[in-house]
């Protein structure tokens, strides 16, 4: 039973790591930018967008660009906020193991 009670504090250390990479995540702010500069999306590391700005020239081209590189904007930046997260959240579950699971 000794192995089970190191199993329940690692269990216990990597929630703690959790909870304050959580909070981590949400204080980082990741900028992305499209079409040269006409884009820029502001994202946490959790993922929640925070800001959007669009260039007024840009908004004076042809629509369908304008909706194509806003989406293209905010894929890119959904992308990199999880990108961001999995590798964050890696160093700390990379190191927990179940013993004969891995």
């Amino acid at each position: 039973m000794a192995g089970l009670g190191k199993l329940v504090k690692q269990a216990e250390k990597m929630k703690r790591g959790i909870e304050a990479l959580q909070t981590q995540l949400d204080a980082k702010e990741l900028e992305v930018t499209s079409g040269g500069g006409a884009v820029k999306i502001k994202i946490n590391g959790s993922g929640k967008f925070l800001a959007l700005a669009l260039d007024a020239e840009f908004l004076k081209e042809d629509p369908k660009l304008v909706a194509d590189t806003v989406l293209a904007a905010v894929q890119d930046a959904a992308k990199q906020a999880k990108d961001y997260n999995e590798s964050e959240m890696q160093k700390i579950t990379g190191a927990f193991q179940m013993p004969g699971m891995f």
